[in-house]
């Protein structure tokens, strides 16, 4: 008599279905959430979400992320409903970086998730906060690498968020200052074409809706803009976001065995304007660099207190529940300075206010 068990076949996880679906989808250039990599071994890597799907969760329900809604992006601390804050544009830059990626037959999820991650380590105050700790702190300072430093030290009580080696990578390299649009000098971008994808976005992202919050604030009007602008990409926020991603999805491609983004000389040319205009007439305009000259006041003030006064600065540490300050790890300015970073603007101003304006006895 055969007493041996029938074998029982394992269904796949809805995991496996959908990594089994993006590697139907995906075009030889995507990447699949199966070469995901991570730093620690995932103790249960779970049977419904994919790695980057992992990612992106973790990223949207850490503590750095909610801060975004509080920190500037172009207007310190706008009273009008409308204007955009840190969080708002990266949901911006999400929405224009997975449209992008669906239209290449990318990794969609993989984008999306370092486009909600490229800013979480911004300064409050914006660029204003980065160029104080530039200054004050160090000269190497930048918010990606900042950003890298919140997923993978900073949060969770400094025990990080462990996402994979690709998200990561993106996060580190999506900024690109006042430099090329797309650079092509290699290791300066992205190694997935979704990370680079999400440099490119948040530049379509801002230089839309910094155009249109300057426009809103009476900043610049519309006759100032140059008339290239209007010409290439269009006479609307909704018109020029659709030029830019139409044109980069169009004109991009393989080419020598690798996959160029490009948007199109046209496109790029006008974008090129767009972006010297908004530097020139909204980021240094004096509506705008008069409060940031304050801000950056604030920051350092913050900051060389901190450096007086340790004890305080674990305080704030543990607010944010962030690992507290260990000598033996960091040095006390690394710490003030990641202190400093993670404060929202109006978290900043109070605390600003609470230590250095005079409280009257009443």
């Amino acid at each position: 008599m055969n007493t041996t068990l029938p074998k029982i076949e394992q269904s796949p996880s809805i995991r496996e279905i959908f990594q089994q679906r993006e590697h139907n989808f995906l075009s030889r250039y995507g990447t699949p959430s199966t070469s995901a990599e991570r730093r620690r071994p995932e103790v249960a890597p779970g049977s419904i979400r994919t790695p980057f799907q992992l990612d992106r969760d973790r990223i949207v329900y850490c503590n750095a992320f909610r801060r975004l809604k509080y920190k500037t992006q172009v207007f310190l601390s706008p009273l009008g409903d409308h204007y955009r804050t840190r969080l708002t544009h990266t949901l911006e830059v999400s929405e224009t970086a997975r449209n992008i990626a669906r239209a290449m037959r990318l990794n969609e999820d993989l984008a999306e998730a370092v486009a909600l991650g490229h800013d979480l380590g911004h300064t409050p105050f914006g660029h204003a906060g980065e160029t104080a700790l530039i200054q004050i702190h160090s000269s190497r300072f930048t918010h990606s690498d900042q950003s890298l430093r919140v997923v993978d030290v900073l949060e969770n009580k400094g025990k990080g968020m462990n996402l994979t080696t690709q998200v990561r990578d993106g996060i580190l390299k999506h900024s690109k200052g006042f430099g090329n649009i797309i650079p092509a000098t290699p290791g300066e971008t992205a190694s997935t074409i979704e990370g680079r994808i999400v440099r490119v976005a948040d530049i379509i992202a801002y230089l839309n809706h910094d155009l249109d919050d300057a426009l809103r604030g009476k900043v610049i009007s519309m006759d100032e803009v140059p008339a290239i602008c209007i010409r290439k990409l269009g006479t609307t926020h909704s018109a020029r976001a659709s030029t830019m991603m139409e044109q980069l999805v169009y004109n991009s491609g393989p080419k020598n065995g690798d996959f160029i983004l490009n948007m199109g000389e046209a496109t790029m040319e006008a974008m090129t304007v767009l972006r010297k205009f908004l530097y020139e007439k909204v980021y240094r305009s004096p509506a705008v660099h008069g409060e940031f000259v304050k801000a950056k006041k604030v920051i350092v003030g913050l900051y060389n207190y901190f450096m007086e006064n340790p004890e305080e600065m674990q305080t704030e540490l543990e607010k944010m529940e962030m690992a507290p300050w260990d000598s033996a790890k960091n040095t006390l300015n690394r710490s003030v300075c990641d202190v400093i970073a993670s404060m929202t603007d109006r978290y900043a101003l109070k605390l600003y206010a609470r230590l250095f304006f005079p409280n009257p006895l009443v």
